[in-house]
């Protein structure tokens, strides 16, 4: 076991920064994210994997809450108020007798792609036991923990000022760290950024496209980032809109910025579909004749950023032929690329693998794809499947129709986070190469869920409160008890 200085430095600079805001934990885990390449230790016995810092804190979270004196009862309380946990511990108890049984069971029936040490890359092998098996799995089940104790945490504690500070924290930290990556590459200075990138991954990090420099900020390559930025940018925009947050607002600009600088496909093809929903969105307002300032501020930088556009190109034609060979090799000819069609293959594969195995699935961490969606298939199988579909329609839900039980703030809260939880299952869909959803999954899922209990305890509370006592037993002369007056 090798420790990473740099990566304890990081960890005490972050847990300062949580200290300062009150809430270290859920603070420090959420900012955590920021840095997509930071790890605090290497692992020689496991062939090499080193933990990124967001496990340091997720440790942090779940041992101070099991540390906490009536934690048995809140334990059983939290399970009795959020029966969704029930499927989510279903789940990690399928993932790892999975992993561990399905490779066994399986091994020689079917191919799959892993992540080969020799050869530093992936490769096309039989099924069989990996070390994958062991990480990735350790990575869900560490992810499913930390949902259950901010669940914990927030369903009996008043949370959510922790929880929106970290988020904004957390944007404002990646956005800044994208910047300083930039403005590095631009000016000439290189990868400045690389010393804190300490995990033992592969790092595409001094990249150009179509003679732009990838931005990466602290992860290990542009797409990474790009999906990033797409997550933080559905948080700062919703929240932008249903606050007038100017810090939120703009955020969202520097990260639309970033983003589109980025150069990943991952990030554009996503922004592409969460643009949908927004010009509806607008589109409704204008013919509703309810169009307030900001879409119109909104639809006036569009038009702005067009005549520009226009004017340029009547004066030098030629001028945007950089962009045009950028998103021409990023998103027109990606499919037909070296890249692209070898991960088209590495999903062939994985649902041929799901169907070598009945169904079942080759177990977490035993393959790689190149979708989210077909990891979840090949590895966790049609059981895993369902109930991973089961949490995510938590996600999706938000709160429904429990927002008027919720005070305001919950309620913009948690459609933000809703927001980036959805890009972030759209971003991992178009390349993620685990059935394991993310840490930050697990945080949304958790704030969204106690959310609903919180207030669905406000909703019988309520309810009990305006429902009219049952009619006084009549004893033939009088009653004895008269309503609210009490006994007579």
């Amino acid at each position: 076991m090798q420790i990473s200085f740099i990566g304890l430095l990081v960890c005490a600079g972050i847990l300062l920064v949580g200290a300062f805001c009150r809430s270290p934990f859920i603070i420090g885990l959420i900012v955590s994210l920021a840095f997509g390449a930071t790890a605090f230790v290497t692992l020689t016995a496991v062939g090499g994997s080193s933990p990124l810092i967001y496990t340091f804190f997720a440790a942090l979270l779940i041992s101070a809450v099991a540390a906490r004196r009536p934690f048995p009862r809140e334990l059983g309380n939290v399970f009795g108020q959020i029966r969704v946990l029930w499927v989510l511990c279903s789940l990690m108890a399928y993932a790892v007798v999975g992993s561990w049984l399905f490779p066994r069971l399986f091994a020689g029936q079917t191919s799959v792609f892993v992540q080969s040490a020799m050869r530093r890359g992936v490769v096309e092998a039989s099924l069989a036991p990996v070390s994958g098996n062991i990480t990735q799995t350790g990575y869900f089940v560490l992810g499913g923990l930390t949902a259950i104790a901010l669940s914990i945490l927030l369903l009996h504690e008043d949370r959510m000022d922790g929880v929106r500070r970290g988020f904004l924290v957390w944007c404002g930290v990646h956005a800044g760290l994208g910047l300083i990556d930039l403005l590095g590459k631009i000016a000439g200075a290189g990868d400045v950024l690389g010393p804190i990138r300490t995990a033992s991954y592969a790092m595409l990090t001094e990249v150009q496209e179509g003679g732009f420099w990838r931005i990466t900020g602290v992860n290990s390559e542009a797409s990474t980032f790009g999906g990033l930025s797409l997550v933080c940018l559905s948080f700062c925009y919703v929240y932008w809109r249903r606050t007038k947050s100017r810090l939120a607002q703009g955020l969202a600009a520097l990260l639309l910025v970033l983003l589109v600088l980025s150069t990943s496909s991952t990030a554009y093809v996503g922004l592409a579909l969460l643009g949908i929903p927004v010009v509806f969105s607008i589109m409704r307002s204008f013919l509703s004749g309810r169009v307030d300032r900001d879409e119109i501020l909104i639809v006036a930088l569009l038009g702005v950023a067009a005549v520009t556009v226009l004017t340029i190109i009547f004066f030098d034609q030629g001028f945007f032929s950089p962009f045009v060979h950028l998103m021409d090799s990023t998103i027109v000819n990606k499919a037909a690329s070296a890249s692209g069609q070898e991960r088209a293959y590495w999903n062939i594969k994985s649902l041929q693998a799901f169907v070598d195995t009945s169904g079942l699935g080759v177990g977490l961490g035993s393959s790689r794809a190149s979708s989210w969606v077909i990891a979840v298939v090949s590895q966790l199988g049609l059981v895993g499947g369902v109930m991973m579909a089961t949490l995510l329609l938590v996600v999706a839900r938000g709160m429904g129709n429990l927002k008027r039980y919720a005070d305001p703030e919950t309620n913009v809260l948690v459609s933000s986070i809703q927001a980036a939880a959805l890009a972030s299952i759209i971003a991992q869909s178009l390349g993620g190469g685990s059935a394991d959803p993310g840490m930050f999954f697990f945080i949304a899922f958790a704030v969204i869920a106690a959310s609903r209990a919180r207030a669905r305890s406000q909703k019988r509370a309520a309810t009990h409160a305006s429902t009219p006592l049952r009619p006084a037993f009549q004893t033939g002369r009088r009653n004895d008890y008269a309503g609210a007056g009490g006994w007579r």
